[in-house]
């Protein structure tokens, strides 16, 4: 239900309002928030696999950039 303080809003009005980029954004932040709350997966699996992610970006981003990081990401998979 909403309180006097919160803003009635449609979809079609939000997809209106919003930047192509907030749009994008809320649509990761409304998937996410379903599966997590359907027990698809956990904030934990969630925040691992995000990290696994930006881990093997920055690999792409920098190649030869030392072996820790590969050892880093190892270590995760455990």
């Amino acid at each position: 239900m909403d309180t006097a303080e919160e803003v009635v809003m449609s979809f079609d009005e939000a997809i209106e309002l919003a930047s192509r980029d907030e749009r994008f954004m809320a649509t990761i932040y409304a998937m996410n928030t379903l599966l997590i709350h359907k027990g698809i997966y956990t904030q934990k699996e969630f925040e691992r696999l995000f990290v696994e992610w930006v881990k093997k970006e920055q690999r792409a981003k920098h190649p030869g950039s030392g072996a820790s990081s590969e050892v880093a990401l190892a270590s995760d998979r455990r």
